[in-house]
């Protein structure tokens, strides 16, 4: 029951009244009735076919029909997709034969093609028979050491302090954490046409679509527009269209608050997003306001480092922008092990000698992947890979030249080093489709075009990205476009372009 309590003050009597003002007595706690399920497993009964050298083409698709989930799709999208067996060169082999040519690189990673340089997979297997693990909060590996003064010797300038991360993700999510730590803000500026990672923190930074599934509850992200917009320009030529999108950044400095952003995070040359690169002097002018207001720049080189443009760099191709941070992963180990890094200039590696970084993973700088990932880099520099890119730009131009005259059905196309796009439109000069989706019939013809003929890869319409492996050679990347231009031919008729 409610005890009565003496209330001292007020008018009236002061004496206990029984049921008021007493010890607050809540309602009863009932817990509700457990619904059991049985959680325990007779491990003896684990299927033997897990122990079998082989299975059949039914097995493994009866076992993703009934177990694996799709991604960033419906599950049902990759329901038959190709069951691959294995890989040579610049190409893809599945369990039928079939021979693909990796146009993408698959998700833009894997540089090296198929044939593991030597050096790599001994490196790997020594790690792992001398060390498989160390947690990088507690030890320190030689190997670990060691990529990173390969890479203070990589980048320019002063950028000479790095952590390794997993994936460029977590690359980006460190960065935006780093950002944050070392300027005691919290805005971010990042671009609409923008991919950044698929975290909560960094979907949120991202501009494009894949924002959507988790923007709610992140704080602190600003979108800027490109200086290449879908709807409009900024202005007649390169050097009106840069003038006005940067003074148009200034003023959104302005009203964010300078004392409020902590960086403008964006990528070095746009790649989901279409493979732009920022016309002349837009790069130094966001550079140059950085400065101005004491903003960190940090460039997203996760798709572009380690060679893809013909640099090493993507922000290479921007004389005298340095960043603050960069970030990069894929090429960094040619995908064949999971790992990225975050470089950071030397006042904020000096920032965190005495404060705490505030981000960590249980497998940052694995040693295994590290492995993998220095003799990924030195096969890069030994074999002059980059410059290998370089020389092929042309020939993309060239190829992407051919298709934009031939096809009603290709607007334009951009290439650099060995990262190209195709502008996909329909017959009333429109993008083909929404980069979200969904795909009408005649897309969904051509991407079926497409893999008759042998091409691999992404396909994400209006967007058809030219990236194969960095290793590939002349002949092999005009027989990708000669690939793709059979499945264009698909696209112009489905789109009442072309004579069916």
């Amino acid at each position: 029951r409610q005890r009565a309590v003496r209330r001292g003050g007020g008018g009236g009597g002061g004496g206990r009244v029984p049921g008021v003002n007493g010890h607050f007595v809540p309602d009863p706690f009932v817990a509700p009735a457990l619904a059991a399920k049985e959680n325990a497993v007779e491990l003896s009964g684990i299927s033997r076919a897990h122990w079998e050298a082989t299975w059949s083409d039914a097995e493994v698709r009866g076992a993703q029909a009934a177990h694996v989930v799709g991604t960033w799709g419906a599950t049902g999208a990759i329901a038959e997709a190709p069951l691959l067996e294995r890989g040579e060169g610049v190409y893809l082999y599945d369990r039928a034969g079939k021979q693909y040519l990796d146009w993408t690189s698959q998700a833009i990673c894997t540089n090296l093609g198929y044939d593991v340089p030597a050096a790599v997979v001994e490196a790997v297997t020594a790690q792992l028979v001398k060390l498989p693990m160390v947690y990088g909060g507690l030890g320190v590996t030689e190997i670990r050491c060691r990529m990173a003064a390969l890479l203070a010797e990589l980048l320019p300038g002063d950028i000479e302090g790095f952590i390794f991360p997993s994936s460029g993700n977590e690359a980006n999510e460190a960065a935006v954490r780093i950002a944050r730590r070392y300027t005691g803000k919290h805005k971010i500026l990042t671009q609409y046409r923008s991919y950044h990672g698929g975290s909560a923190t960094t979907l949120a930074a991202t501009g494009d679509f894949r924002r959507w599934f988790a923007e709610v509850g992140a704080t602190g992200f600003v979108k800027m527009f490109n200086p290449t917009p879908f709807k409009f320009q900024w202005g007649e030529d390169e050097a009106a269209a840069t003038a006005t999108a940067l003074a148009a950044l200034e003023e959104q400095i302005l009203l964010e608050g300078p004392n409020e952003i902590a960086a403008v995070m964006l990528e070095s040359v746009v790649g989901a997003g279409g493979v732009l690169v920022a016309p002349e002097g837009y790069m130094q002018g966001v550079r140059a306001l950085c400065d101005k207001y004491d903003i960190l720049l940090v460039a997203d080189e996760v798709m572009v480092g380690f060679g893809r443009t013909g640099k090493f760099w993507g922000f290479q191709h921007y004389p005298g922008v340095l960043p603050d941070l960069v970030t990069s992963a894929k090429g960094l180990s040619a995908a064949y092990l999971p790992l990225s890094v975050v470089g950071m200039r030397r006042p904020i590696k000096e920032f965190f000698e005495t404060t705490p970084l505030g981000w960590g993973a249980t497998y940052q700088a694995h040693p295994v992947a590290l492995a993998c990932a220095y003799e990924c880099v030195k096969h890069v520099l030994d074999n002059d890979i980059v410059q290998h890119a370089a020389a092929l730009q042309p020939v993309m131009e060239q190829e992407i030249a051919a298709i934009v005259a031939k096809h009603p059905s290709v607007r334009q196309g951009r290439a650099l080093g060995l990262f190209g796009c195709l502008d996909l439109v329909d017959r009333h000069g429109h993008y083909v489709q929404p980069l979200q989706g969904p795909s009408p019939e005649p897309v969904l013809k051509f991407r079926q075009a497409l893999a008759e003929n042998g091409i691999y890869g992404l396909v994400r319409p209006p967007y058809i990205h030219c990236a194969p492996p960095l290793v590939i050679n002349e002949h092999e990347l005009r027989d990708g476009f000669a690939r793709v231009d059979k499945a264009l031919d698909v696209l112009d008729r489905e789109l009442g372009l072309a004579p069916p």
